[in-house]
């Protein structure tokens, strides 16, 4: 069996010699040290950044006041007028101006102003200063009609619904006003406002279970009965009923005792 011949294989590709290139002298020049020059410090790498979740800042939002609501110039004065209709002692005109959102030199012009209208027009009461404040007062040459008015206010006879329900209060006291309503059985405000106004009565705290305003006598109320204290009342408080409106017997005596007080005046 003959042999086959071996092709012939491809020489080797002659080696391309590589050429040696040609070092950057900008980049690899070698820079001489001088001793003498300072060294200049190495800036560190900055770190890495934490991973951790940082926690959230939750910005506080603040709420500006409110502005004042200002009154218009021309209601500035009926305001002051509706706030000394209510004060019973001399008031500052710093706290006039803060209730009414002006000033206190406002305030003053405007207190000097309306005394002044007062004055002019004759009216029977006039705005004065006083104890370091401002309040309405009556007018000098009227006193005697006033003086008139509060004495025959006075000496008014209590009517029966009146002194029914003193009589209630006195061995009740301290009650509230609904209750005293439910004894006599009617409404007894009205009556109530009479016997504030003499000073008979007065308010004396508030009831823990109902809330209610409380009402107890007051000194000039034993001093009109001619008592020292409520002790010397008579014992007829075990007897009063709780709702019925109808008073009994010992009541009525009673009655007749605070009946005494109308001689007194």
């Amino acid at each position: 069996m003959s042999e086959t011949p071996a092709q012939p294989t491809d020489a080797a590709e002659p080696e391309t010699p590589i050429e040696a290139t040609k070092p950057n002298d900008a980049a690899e020049a070698e820079t001489p040290i001088d001793p003498e020059a300072p060294v200049e410090p190495t800036q560190p790498e900055p770190l890495l950044e934490s991973t951790e979740p940082k926690p959230v800042e939750i910005e506080e939002t603040v709420v500006a006041d409110e502005p004042d609501i200002r009154l218009l110039e021309s209601d500035i004065s009926p305001a002051i007028e509706s706030i000394l209709l209510v004060v019973d002692t001399p008031t500052p005109a710093v706290d006039i101006a803060r209730a009414v959102g002006i000033s206190t030199e406002e305030a003053e012009q405007h207190l000097t102003e309306i005394a002044a209208d007062y004055e002019e027009q004759g009216r029977g009461f006039q705005l004065r200063q006083a104890a370091g404040g401002w309040r309405l007062y009556t007018r000098e040459e009227y006193a005697p009609y006033v003086e008139k008015y509060v004495l025959d206010g006075q000496k008014t006879r209590l009517t029966q619904a009146a002194l029914e329900t003193l009589a209630v209060i006195a061995y009740r006291q301290p009650v509230t006003r609904s209750r005293v309503s439910a004894i006599r059985g009617v409404n007894v405000d009205g009556v109530v406002r009479t016997l504030l106004t003499r000073e008979l009565i007065e308010e004396s705290g508030t009831d823990e279970q109902t809330g209610g305003g409380q009402l107890s006598t007051t000194d000039l109320f034993l001093e009109k009965l001619g008592l020292r204290s409520l002790e010397d009342l008579p014992p007829i408080a075990p007897h009063l009923p709780d709702v019925a409106p109808e008073m009994d017997e010992r009541l009525e005596s009673g009655l007749a005792q605070l009946a005494s007080l109308d001689s007194e005046d």
